[in-house]
């Protein structure tokens, strides 16, 4: 397992991170700064623009940006899935056209899976495309997308009928923001994050033929390289969140003086601080051996790991928040310390893109080989 000892190169590339994010506070032009620095990319090809990584690197920029209070959610989106999907599935013309304009920041693209009654269940998806000519129409609708507003395109996963046999197979389109009878509405959060959500409705959007990308019959496979990126981002995040909230409470707890000690201290306030170090720990090796095995080409072990990463960075990231709002007593709800916002934002990576419990199903039935519930 020395894979998952970082290497020196990985090691200054966190420092460098760490130090970019805790200096830069123009939160408008962040993505754009660390686009100019190639940490935007890092995971792209380098014949397009990008810096040539994977998942590794793109995880460890959006942990450290995280950690220091500056998470970019559409990290998680344009570099990691839409990205990663035309990367490997993309005909020449798409990877021309959007990877070295993803890579440097001038473009950005949102993705759309969810449904209103499909939930975690992509085999329920009801967006569908039908040939027109040598066109697509795409028609549907989809819940909790983010960043619509501010993306050129978003790429949407549709399904279409398998001439073959008639069953509905899932495919991915890239959308264009202005396309005709492609519509958004913004959905009221109490989440207040710099990217909104949004519902999107699609009115028989007319697509031409190169909008498909990568193969009309390859199905899942091409989804889930585009899922398994982002449930190892999402770890990332998590983890990030949780090592702010952390960093937080130690440096208040080392300074906090009621009696006649500082109330770090207290087993009773070291020892839950110390826990969820451990936690976010045991979570980052997850992420890390999800990414190695992503990059490696090992989409089956990579999909195993990537939903353990998840499912343990989620839950590390709610108790150390949780623990830091704690140890700072009243001043953890206060705006002066910047950690109740915390609360709301940590629940996200127990939600999406997945459930914990659609996790705990996943790994029931395809690791343990219990029978399927569902």
């Amino acid at each position: 397992m020395t894979s998952l000892i970082e290497s020196d190169e990985h090691k200054q590339l966190r420092q460098a991170v760490a130090s970019f994010a805790r200096t830069h506070t123009d939160t408008e032009g962040l993505w754009q700064a660390a686009a100019k620095l190639g940490y935007i990319g890092v995971n792209l090809p380098e014949a397009y623009g990008g810096g040539g990584g994977g998942i590794t690197e793109l995880s460890l920029v959006l942990e450290e940006m995280g950690a220091a209070g500056n998470p970019l959610l559409m990290m998680i989106v344009s570099p990691a899935i839409c990205g990663t999907v035309i990367t490997r599935f993309g005909t020449e013309a798409q990877k021309q056209e959007w990877l070295p304009a993803l890579a440097d920041g001038s473009r950005m693209m949102a993705f759309g899976i969810t449904e209103p009654d499909a939930g975690s269940n992509s085999h329920r998806i009801t967006t569908t495309a039908r040939r027109d000519g040598t066109d697509w129409l795409l028609t549907g609708r989809k819940v909790f997308v983010s960043g619509v507003d501010i993306a050129d395109a978003t790429l949407i996963v549709g399904r279409t009928e398998d001439a073959r046999t008639g069953r509905l197979k899932p495919c991915l389109f890239i959308v264009p923001r202005d396309a005709e009878g492609f519509s958004r509405r913004p959905i009221d959060m109490e989440l207040h994050g710099a990217e909104k959500q949004f519902e999107l409705v699609l009115d028989d959007v007319r697509l031409p033929a190169e909008a498909l990308v990568g193969d009309e019959d390859a199905g899942l496979l091409q989804l889930f390289a585009g899922l398994n990126p982002e449930r190892i981002m999402t770890a990332a995040f998590a983890i990030g969140m949780g090592r702010q909230a952390l960093t937080k409470a130690i440096a208040y707890a080392r300074e906090r003086t009621v009696w006649k000690a500082p109330i770090g201290a207290h087993q009773a306030i070291a020892h839950p601080l110390a826990q969820s170090h451990i936690e976010l720990e045991l979570a980052r090796l997850m992420m890390q051996k999800a990414a190695h095995l992503y990059d490696a080409g090992d989409d089956a072990g990579a999909g195993e790991a990537a939903n353990m990463a998840k499912y343990a960075a989620g839950e590390a990231c709610v108790r150390a928040v949780d623990q830091a709002v704690q140890t700072l007593g009243g001043n953890g709800l206060t705006s002066e310390f910047g950690i109740a916002r915390l609360i709301t934002a940590s629940r996200v990576a127990r939600i999406a893109p997945v459930s914990r419990e659609m996790i705990l199903n996943y790994v029931s039935h395809q690791t343990l080989g219990l029978p399927k519930s569902y």
